[in-house]
């Protein structure tokens, strides 16, 4: 496999990693090896064997051997006896996959402003988990553990005098809450086999993106949900654990079948603040139909497969779910439907290179949360 485009932030990393031990800096390269090659250890360290040997990484003080056994050493990767006995077998732990999503979102978001974690809060008051500080008599309905004792106090002192004291309803002031709001997106990613074809590695990016926004979500936003989906012939949920993991093909794009799985997902979500991001470098080309077999055109906008996604499109804004596309291509067929999808849905669509994918993901995120919550 072609890892150029991973030599170019490998070699950026070398320049600001003077001041790292052997183990450090050899781990930053890992780390972006390892999304590249999908969670394969020994692929991964077999570029990096070849990297070595090309930039002088290691020498003899401290090997390719020596990272290996400091990873095992320190719980990064676990070895596993295949079977036979033979030898043994190494992948990643949960705690390197968690690393990996904090990496991705120092990746992508880094340079972006930083700001508190916590959730936003709307204009509108009611039950919540936060006080706002604002003061008000109390109201039937108001939860008891708001009463401001000190407040109430002082009400009583004021209109039943210190020496018989009696406490009224009129007396009591409550603290009133700020209404947490809550966002549930769903992330759906093209499979399909053109995310790797033509020499351009797309899914790497895509899969940075879905390992950002949930370490964003997860700590910044924890009240908010994120599911992801991957779609190519068919459309399946994605678990947070598997995206280090996340390969492509061979398969068409079957659009229909995500927006499905999307729709039914968010359907599931008693909030009612949803919304939906699409990744996707081509066309609908494929729908499966109801003897289980597969309806494939690759050639142009096939009306049959398009019409299909306009009608999901028209579905999700009767019930207010906006669709956010951003087209990875620059193919005049994907631009065209992606058009008048977006209008039927009253959405929003982005042509981003695979650079700023992920700045602009999070962007549309935070003003999607900021316009609707105020």
């Amino acid at each position: 496999m072609d890892f150029s485009k991973a030599r170019n932030g490998i070699l950026f990393q070398q320049a600001k990693s003077i001041n790292q031990s052997p183990f450090e800096k050899l781990f930053e390269i890992f780390k972006e090896l390892i999304t590249h090659t999908s969670g394969d250890f020994d692929e991964a360290i077999e570029w990096l064997r070849e990297l070595d040997q090309e930039y002088q990484l290691t020498d003899e003080d401290y090997t390719i051997e020596d990272f290996i056994e400091d990873l095992l050493d320190k719980g990064f990767v676990k070895a596993e006896i295949k079977p036979d006995g033979s030898e043994r077998s190494m992948g990643i732990t949960a705690k390197t996959e968690k690393l990996l999503r904090e990496y991705a979102l120092k990746q992508i978001f880094g340079k972006l402003r930083k700001t508190g974690l916590g959730n936003h809060n709307t204009k509108h008051l009611g039950i919540g988990h936060e006080t706002s500080g604002e003061l008000s008599p109390f109201q039937f309905g108001d939860p008891l553990e708001n009463i401001v004792l000190t407040e109430s106090l002082k009400n009583a002192q004021i209109h039943s005098g210190i020496d018989d004291l009696q406490i009224s309803q009129e007396d009591l002031v409550v603290e009133k809450n700020h209404h947490k709001s809550q966002m549930s997106t769903v992330l759906m990613i093209d499979i399909s086999h053109s995310m790797i074809l033509y020499g351009e590695d797309r899914i790497t990016p895509a899969k940075k993106v879905a390992m950002a926004l949930a370490e964003l979500i997860t700590t910044r936003y924890p009240k908010d949900t994120l599911d992801v989906l991957v779609f190519g012939n068919d459309a399946r949920p994605i678990s947070i654990k598997e995206l280090p993991y996340l390969q492509v093909g061979p398969y068409h794009t079957n659009t229909v079948a995500g927006l499905e799985l999307a729709m039914d997902m968010l359907r599931r979500k008693r909030n009612t603040n949803k919304q939906i991001f699409m990744i996707t470098d081509g066309k609908p080309s494929c729908l499966k139909m109801p003897d289980g077999s597969y309806y494939k055109n690759s050639v142009g906008l096939d009306k049959s497969i398009v019409e299909k996604c306009y009608l999901m499109a028209q579905r999700a804004k009767k019930v207010k779910i906006p669709i956010t596309t951003f087209m990875i291509a620059s193919d005049p067929y994907l631009k065209q439907f992606v058009q008048e999808f977006t209008k039927a849905n009253n959405g929003k669509a982005f042509y981003t290179g695979l650079n700023n994918l992920g700045e602009m993901i999070f962007e549309d995120y935070e003003k999607n949360r900021k316009k609707r919550f105020g």
